[in-house]
């Protein structure tokens, strides 16, 4: 009789349990805060787990995202043409391999983006478009840092030997200056994430190449 009884009340309390499980809402697998990143100049913040699906909704590109884009193109495309000039006319071969290095990796970024740009349904911009006087060009009235004018861009292809080793450098760490710049400029007025990645794959990358051609000029 007993045990009877007691076999009753586990299953009762078994069924309960099952109940209990069923209508409680379901945890969490992670309960830890969720650290979102500020906007380009503001900290990050925490949010807790549930709510971290609407934080991610990214902001979508402002002006200075564009901007910033479209004229790195063509800064790019500048530096490619000056790095096409060393094969041929450098003549200290650790110039000519940061040439080398400068438009294996430059090219394809112009190539990525352009696809950003058609992305957000953006014009693209054709990098062969010269970019006149120094100036961005595709309606930019205002030069862009570190561009070289017609002029020295002359002077470069006209030179080769020892002559041309050092024009590159003093040229290439301006541009590669410029860059820099405009990076700080869309750190803080820009808004789309993806730009931001860019900005500061290009800071990482110019800054180390700079250091390395000053090292080349002593």
């Amino acid at each position: 009789m007993f045990p009877l009884v007691g076999a009753l009340l586990l299953v009762a309390v078994a069924a309960i349990g099952c109940t209990q499980q069923e209508d409680d809402p379901p945890v969490p697998a992670n309960s830890a805060p969720v650290i979102v990143p500020g906007k380009p100049g503001a900290e990050a913040s925490t949010i807790a787990p549930g709510e971290a699906t609407t934080a991610y909704e990214q902001e979508p590109p402002n002006e200075a995202d564009v901007t910033f884009v479209r004229n790195m193109i063509v800064h790019h495309a500048q530096a490619v043409e000056m790095a096409r000039l060393a094969p041929e006319r450098a003549a200290a071969k650790d110039v000519k391999g940061i040439a080398d290095r400068i438009g294996d990796t430059q090219q394809p970024e112009i190539d990525m983006l352009n696809r950003w740009l058609t992305q957000f349904d953006q014009p693209t911009v054709d990098p062969s478009a010269p970019a006149h006087g120094g100036h961005g060009g595709h309606g930019s009235a205002e030069p862009m840092a570190g561009m070289a004018t017609p002029e020295q861009l002359a002077a470069l292809r006209a030179a080769s030997g020892k002559q041309f080793d050092t024009l590159f450098l003093q040229m290439m760490i301006t541009h590669h200056e410029g860059a820099l710049a405009m990076v700080e400029q869309v750190r803080t007025t820009g808004a789309d994430v993806r730009v931001q990645e860019i900005a500061d794959d290009v800071a990482v990358t110019q800054t180390d190449e700079i250091h390395r051609m000053r090292g080349m000029m002593l």
